[in-house]
């Protein structure tokens, strides 16, 4: 038996390239909202943008899966990392 609180994870994305202005935002929304994921995504002034995210392991690895699919001409660079969650999102939402 898998124990779910285990596989409740949260992670942490920097995304770099041409990722703001091409959808990437209210992609990563959608598809999170799919998946039963909660936390927010923002552009930075710097131009990248920002994920924060919580869910299963499972999906959390399907949205960094999808999202490195969909944007695989825009991303140049994602630094990903996995940290304890903190339970406190709701929803998932575009931050700005």
């Amino acid at each position: 038996m898998v124990d779910s609180k285990s596989s409740f994870k949260r992670v942490e994305a920097a995304y770099s390239g041409r990722v703001q202005g091409v959808g990437f935002r209210f992609t990563a929304q959608r598809l999170a909202e799919g998946l039963d994921i909660k936390g927010w995504v923002k552009n930075l002034p710097n131009g990248a943008v920002q994920l924060v995210a919580e869910g299963s392991e499972d999906n959390l690895h399907k949205l960094l899966g999808q999202l490195k699919m969909h944007f695989k001409d825009d991303v140049e660079d994602a630094r990903i990392s996995w940290q304890e969650p903190t339970g406190k999102f709701s929803e998932f939402r575009v931050a700005f």
